[in-house]
């Protein structure tokens, strides 16, 4: 049975066994990046270098290169097409001074998305980065092992990551993000502590001539905080990571939109319905997540939180294993001996009366990036699902502080409270008693 042709996105060979000592292959592990063409080599740092010497040489033009998740697998995987078939059958041609005579006329190969194969390669990239993003921010969350010193005072941190950034937003209002919005953690920190160390201010950028200097105008200008606008933070965010194509800030702005154009809508009528959470092997419906487990258990034998906690799943596993669970049913295939059905009935009958509704298939089968895109897009189910972290005692939970906006003039605002002045007029009337 081929169930490639069923995958929500088919994979694509990269080239990772060496073929011979000069080949594509060969190049996999190495530094450089090769030309698709010729045997020019680039470090990849030197990427535009590389895309100048294609576009001259070789009139190959790579568009939106940007949104390129891993430009280096990119160019070897296409670098292998090439040498098996001709560069016209996946580029555009490009003809410039078509009016000028022949010998002064140019063909440019256009190599963009608009070709299938080359869309779905650029996806099947951000699969992978993001499942890579997804699974070094679980180990993050995961890490007691996380060791620095706070970068505005000699306080040292051990333990999670989270104590140092809540300590840093509460005692020194510099808040880069939640800790869960973050991943690469160390890189970050070093990369702000590097820059504090040369004497740069976070926020405009500016070089001042000693330490002091810089902790006043950071302190007085309310500048302890990062510039949104500059680039190099955005690796360190996961919303970067999310959406094909799009930067926080088209993302975020999408949102703006969304709230503004609802704006002046009239809510006096609106009615809160509740939530209804579908079972995954009938059409049964429950308004919280344990009727609904418990229905699973009962009806057909499926403990979910039993399975959720000897296989120790996280987040983003009971997320896969739910879209995978919704894409098995939905093509009327037992998910444990593959056997397919005429009928959905029929294909729960199968799995309930052979017990394979109640145990995992091998996790390779469904631990897999293209799970993490839900089978349905209505389904609530994967919006009330919990981390594995929820499991932990109360006692053992993580400090996570809700840090005020601006706290910069919070004595102010101390004293000149409603409470305050109450107090000062009772204690005054007491005195004239």
């Amino acid at each position: 049975m081929h169930r490639n042709t069923e995958c929500i996105l088919e994979p694509l060979t990269l080239p990772e066994s060496p073929a011979s000592p000069g080949g594509v292959a060969a190049v996999e592990d190495s530094p450089h990046v090769p030309c698709i063409f010729c045997n020019e080599c680039y470090l990849l740092p030197e990427q535009s270098q590389l895309l100048k010497h294609m576009i001259i040489e070789h009139k190959l033009v790579i568009a939106d290169v940007k949104l390129v998740a891993d430009f280096r697998r990119y160019i070897l995987y296409w670098k292998k097409r090439f040498a098996e078939q001709p560069i016209t059958d996946f580029c555009s041609v490009i003809r410039t001074n078509s009016e000028a005579p022949l010998e002064e006329q140019d063909n440019y190969f256009l190599l963009c998305d608009v070709l299938p194969e080359d869309r779905l390669l650029r996806e099947q990239l951000q699969q992978k980065r993001l499942r890579e993003i997804l699974e070094q921010q679980q180990r993050e969350r995961d890490d007691t092992s996380f060791h620095s010193m706070c970068m505005f005072c000699d306080q040292e941190f051990t333990g999670n990551r989270s104590v140092l950034l809540n300590h840093m937003a509460r005692e020194h209002a510099f808040n880069i993000g939640l800790p869960d919005n973050i991943v690469n953690c160390s890189e970050f920190l070093a990369v702000l502590q590097e820059k504090l160390d040369n004497l740069q201010c976070l926020y405009c950028e500016k070089i001042f001539r000693d330490k002091n200097t810089l902790k006043d105008h950071m302190r007085k200008k309310q500048h302890r905080r990062i510039n949104a606008k500059n680039k190099e933070y955005d690796r360190f965010y996961i919303i970067n990571y999310l959406e094909f194509g799009k930067s926080w800030e088209e993302v975020q702005s999408e949102d703006d939109r969304e709230f503004i154009d609802n704006l002046e809508e009239d809510w006096s009528d609106w009615e809160e319905h509740p939530v209804c959470a579908v079972c995954l092997f009938c059409e049964q419906q429950a308004d919280t997540t344990g009727k609904l487990y418990l229905h699973m258990q009962k009806s057909h034998g499926f403990d979910f939180l039993k399975i959720k906690s000897e296989h120790g799943l996280n987040f983003y596993q009971q997320v896969k294993l739910v879209n995978f669970i919704r894409r098995e049913i939905h093509h009327c295939r037992c998910y444990n001996c593959q056997e397919k059905f005429q009928s959905k009935g029929g294909l729960i009958s199968h799995m309930e009366e052979t017990k394979h509704i109640t145990f995992l298939p091998a996790r390779s089968t469904w631990d897999q990036p293209q799970y993490y895109f839900p089978t349905y897009e209505n389904d609530t189910l994967l919006c009330t699902l919990s981390d594995s972290e929820d499991l932990v005692n109360e006692d053992q939970s993580e400090d996570v502080p809700i840090v005020s906006e601006d706290i910069s003039n919070l004595k102010a605002l101390k004293q000149s409270s409603v409470l305050n002045q109450l107090l000062r007029e009772e204690n005054n009337s007491q005195e004239k008693n």
